[in-house]
């Protein structure tokens, strides 16, 4: 990586090459002085002035398992459920494989991409209508997959509660997945607000998924103007945006436009098609990182300023506890 020499800073001025983190090969930076900017005006902010705005499938859960195994997402799990009929789980697989695909393709615009993720979402809460369905089946599913967890996402979710960190999970997933996975890796803390596409019932049975529906191309802070959560987080104008697909760039739109944002995206699919508008769209891109370290580092130089004897995050040497 290709670091540009800068004037001198000012004292406690931190250069990106003292962040072990992002020295990582893994870690590819297209302006390393644009982050190393936004870091120091995130470490004088102080954790005051953070959120967090994190996806979910592929994001807090891992693009693979350490066997290489792929990671089921949100609506997968629903979809395994016993009590729904099989042929429920065939159609839905045959949307993921005709839809998946344009979701990740690295040639398609995402202007493109739009009208055919609003039809996936729809027909896969067609498909959700009219059966008698209880939580706890997608709480069953879920504890097989515990270690599909990203490594140390419940230690960043633990150090993001302490310092009361407003955290936004913005999942174009099914909701009621991703709130069973927080809580099964005891991360569903006071200061996580889930924003998703939740089941709907009607007479005790499903009636498809509750509006607005949420895709990956339309999820951004803009629909949460009027909330509690927006009037929590309006005047927090230090962005750390964590996601796996193009569209999860823009989950920050809506923040003030004087907001300091750093964009971190994890790139699995396609890397050498992908690189390039990673790279244009994301500040880090971190390829084949199935850890949380990098945010945790992140966050750990925002506390240490304010409490200097805390020791920093080494990703090399974190422990292993996913």
């Amino acid at each position: 990586m290709v670091l540009h020499k800068n004037k001198e800073p000012t004292e406690g001025y931190l250069r990106v090459q003292s962040i072990p983190a992002l020295m990582q090969d893994h870690c590819h930076m297209r302006d390393p002085a644009k982050v190393e900017r936004i870091i120091n005006q995130f470490i004088q902010g102080g954790a005051e002035r953070l959120q967090i705005v994190s996806d979910f499938d592929f994001t807090i859960t891992k693009q693979r398992t350490e066997e290489g195994d792929p990671v089921p997402t949100t609506f997968a799990m629903f979809y395994a459920c016993k009590s729904l009929p099989e042929n429920l789980k065939e159609k839905a697989d045959e949307l993921q494989k005709k839809y998946r695909p344009i979701e990740i393709d690295p040639h398609m615009p995402a202007e493109e991409k739009i009208n055919y993720m609003i039809e996936w979402w729809t027909k896969s809460g067609e498909l959700a209508s009219g059966y008698p369905f209880d939580q706890s089946e997608i709480d069953q599913i879920a504890s097989k997959y515990k270690h599909a967890l990203r490594d140390r996402s419940p230690e960043f979710f633990a150090d993001l509660h302490r310092l009361d960190i407003p955290t936004l999970v913005f999942s174009a997933g099914l909701g009621n997945s991703v709130v069973s996975m927080l809580r099964l890796g005891n991360m569903m803390h006071p200061n996580v607000k889930v924003v998703s596409n939740f089941l709907q019932y009607r007479d005790g049975l499903l009636v498809g998924l509750q509006d607005p529906l949420i895709h990956t191309f339309n999820k951004n802070e803009s629909v949460l103007k009027g909330s509690e959560y927006y009037d929590l987080v309006h005047s927090r104008d230090h962005v750390i945006l964590i996601g796996d697909s193009l569209g999860d760039a823009d989950m920050a739109s809506g923040v003030k436009a004087s907001s300091h944002i750093i964009k971190i995206g994890f790139l699995f699919h396609h890397v050498e098609a992908n690189m390039e508008m990673y790279m244009n769209t994301f500040d880090i891109v971190l390829v084949d990182d199935q850890t949380m370290d990098v945010p945790r580092a992140l966050l750990a130089l925002i506390e240490k300023q304010h409490h200097p004897n805390l020791q920093e995050i080494n990703p090399n040497c974190s422990q292993d506890t996913g």
